[in-house]
């Protein structure tokens, strides 16, 4: 046993870390990945496509690929943003594959009550509340795209900005003006700005 396990403390490893680990044929640190970033990676690939047949099946393959991935991984950036530059690859690759063209060109905050909201104790909060995230996701799927990735790469993975422009290959003021062009425009769409 080692000290934290004697202190009774659990370690959090590290998704570099458990990426390792599974490289090494250890299954349970992929299940610990795939729980951590399922969602995020689920909602940003949906935003991206905005059609739910194909985010599925793009969420499947990012999967894939990592598990094929898992043999040459070599952890020299965070795991996100190798995660995250999988997942804009396959997206990329999808949409050229259908002769479709795409453009690669301070967050919003919802005011909740939350603890009313969740026990159900303040019924109009949580219509404001669904009505807010109703609105927010509308101008979330009107933005350009090249705006709603950054957008969603920086909420939904917590990605800084370095880490957003080598996801998607393009330098960080570029990644800054979308950022700030995305959030204008969701803050004044929801009547913040």
């Amino acid at each position: 046993m080692d000290a934290d396990t004697l202190l009774g403390m659990d370690v959090i490893e590290s998704d570099e870390i458990l990426m390792q680990r599974y490289a090494t044929g250890d299954v349970g640190a992929f299940e610990l990945l795939y729980q951590r970033h399922k969602g995020p990676v689920y909602r940003y690939m949906l935003k991206l496509c905005q059609n739910e047949a194909i985010a599925e099946e793009l969420f499947q393959e990012v999967w894939i690929k990592l598990i094929k991935a898992r043999v040459n991984y070599v952890a020299s950036a965070k795991f996100t943003t190798y995660l995250y530059k999988l997942a804009h690859n396959l997206f990329i690759d999808h949409y050229r594959k259908q002769n479709v063209r795409i453009v690669i060109d301070e967050s919003v905050e919802i005011d909740n009550a939350e603890a009313d909201i969740q026990n159900g104790n303040n019924p109009e909060a949580q219509t404001q509340l669904e009505q807010s995230i109703d609105q927010l996701n509308k101008i979330l799927d009107e933005l350009p795209s090249e705006q709603r990735e950054v957008f969603l790469l920086r909420e939904e993975s917590g990605m800084t900005v370095p880490e957003i422009a080598d996801t998607i290959g393009v330098n960080q003021e570029a990644v800054k003006s979308r950022l700030r062009y995305a959030i204008a425009k969701l803050r004044k769409g929801l009547g913040n700005g």
